[in-house]
């Protein structure tokens, strides 16, 4: 990451833009000391408030009086990812997604009868890795206003589902291609191919020329239908459901799936970047690889 607060441009990070806003336009007075001073600051950064009822949102394990050592910043908390963060030295691990949305009943080693949420809270704990997430709340932020649209080379100029208290805010992010760029569809999955690196699933005839487009991180609902009832020409999403596909393309939607993680990965450098702007030294916050969480097995002819 450079050192003015913009993301490098390369095919991993390419178009992310600077997260600056409100209260971290500026570097703050003072680093955070501990871990509460770190959750504290990134609560104002994305409310609580701003979360969906059902989420968990903030500090979920750990304490927050302890001194903060360093910062891991990831999409998931795993364990694995638990473990990477002890090893390079954070107490720290910052996740989109939380550890558990229902607490598990149950603190032990991952084994017979444990569940995996428990068995990652217990190695926080163990390990003294505090485990904190921002989720939906992040999900409608400033910066995931641009995030997508940035790294595809779009250019957002609405919301699909704006937030009550700032229409700027909200879910899905709808953009207006210029008459000259001749877009198709095609052409927009063979983007996103180049910029993440995998090859999505497209809905969609790949010659129709596209004058609008929605960008939506993780699972998309009821954003398949919404595209259709306002004339939206394609939607990029992390992920979504077979029927819900099938009818939305069949009505003449482009649809371009990459994965649920592949559309939120950025996320963790966003949230690496909040960090830096908090004052955290940068040589403290690392972001975890967690690209492999699965494959496309090669096709091989019997």
């Amino acid at each position: 990451m450079a050192n003015d607060g913009e993301y490098e441009t390369n095919e991993e990070t390419a178009g992310l833009r600077t997260i600056a806003k409100g209260p971290l336009a500026h570097k703050a007075a003072h680093a955070p000391a501990t871990v509460g001073e770190l959750v504290a600051g990134l609560n104002r950064a994305f409310p609580p408030a701003d979360a969906k009822r059902w989420d968990r949102t903030g500090l979920l394990v750990g304490d927050p009086s302890a001194q903060l050592k360093g910062v891991a910043c990831a999409l998931d908390p795993t364990l694995s990812a638990v473990r990477e963060a002890a090893q390079l030295g954070a107490n720290a691990l910052i996740t989109h997604h939380p550890a558990f949305l229902e607490p598990p009943t149950r603190l032990s080693p991952l084994g017979p009868g444990a569940s995996t949420s428990g068995a990652v809270a217990f190695e926080a704990a163990r390990l003294g890795v505090a485990l904190a997430n921002w989720h939906t709340a992040l999900d409608v932020s400033a910066p995931a206003q641009t995030m997508l649209p940035g790294m595809l080379r779009l250019k957002a100029t609405d919301v699909l589902e704006p937030l009550a208290r700032d229409n700027s805010l909200g879910y899905g992010q709808i953009c207006a291609i210029a008459p000259d760029e001749d877009l198709t569809l095609g052409a927009l999955a063979a983007r996103c191919t180049s910029v993440f690196g995998r090859a999505p699933r497209v809905w969609g005839e790949m010659d129709k020329r596209l004058s609008t487009v929605c960008t939506w991180t993780g699972a998309a609902g009821n954003a398949a239908a919404e595209c259709v009832a306002r004339g939206i020409d394609a939607l990029v999403c992390g992920e979504v459901k077979y029927h819900a596909a099938l009818d939305a393309s069949q009505a003449g939607l482009g649809i371009v799936e990459l994965g649920h993680d592949v559309s939120e990965l950025p996320f963790a450098r966003i949230l690496a970047e909040t960090c830096a702007r908090m004052g955290v030294a940068r040589e403290k916050i690392v972001v975890l690889d967690q690209n492999d969480a699965w494959q496309h097995p090669e096709t091989r002819r019997v």
